[in-house]
C-alpha cells in the first residue's frame, strides 16, 4: 500500500474520496443553497418555529417541492424538527433541533467567505471565459 491509497488511522475519517467518510456524507446532505438557506431562516427564528409557506417565502425561487424534500431530508438527519398543527388545511411548522443550531456557525463562516471572495471568484470566471472565447 503506498502513502496515498493508505487509509487514515481513525476508518474512513478523513478522507473525501471515500463513500463512508463523515465530510463527505455531511456535504452530501447539506451542500445545496436550499439546504443553507432553509438553516439560515430557521436560525434566524429559532427558537421560534417557522411555518411551510414563511419558509417558501423568505426562501427566494425555492419550489414547493424542492423546499419539502429539503425539510423532509433535514428532519430525518435530526436537524429540523417538525410539528403539525391539526387544523384545516394542516399547518406545519419548523424549527431548528440544538444538532441542527451547532450548524449555523459554519455555514455563516461559509457566507462571510463568499461575500469577502466572489467577486474574485467571478473575475477569475470571467478572464477564463474570454480566454476560452479568444481561442
Amino acid at each position: 500500500m503506498t502513502p496515498s491509497t493508505r487509509r487514515p488511522p481513525h476508518g474512513n475519517r478523513g478522507d473525501l474520496f471515500d463513500p463512508q467518510c463523515p465530510t463527505r456524507r455531511l456535504l452530501d446532505r447539506i451542500g445545496t443553497k436550499w439546504t443553507s438557506m432553509a438553516i439560515k431562516v430557521l436560525a434566524e427564528a429559532s427558537p421560534q418555529e417557522v411555518r411551510f409557506a414563511e419558509l417558501q417565502r423568505r426562501m427566494t425561487g425555492v419550489s414547493q417541492k424542492m423546499l419539502s424534500v429539503t425539510l423532509q431530508g433535514l428532519t430525518r438527519d435530526g436537524l429540523v424538527g417538525r410539528r403539525v398543527e391539526a387544523s384545516v388545511p394542516p399547518r406545519v411548522h419548523y424549527r431548528l433541533t440544538p444538532l441542527g443550531l451547532t450548524l449555523e456557525e459554519p455555514l455563516a463562516r461559509l457566507r462571510e467567505w463568499a461575500e469577502e471572495h466572489m467577486a474574485e471568484v467571478d473575475r477569475a470566471n470571467q478572464r477564463s471565459q474570454e480566454g476560452t472565447a479568444d481561442s
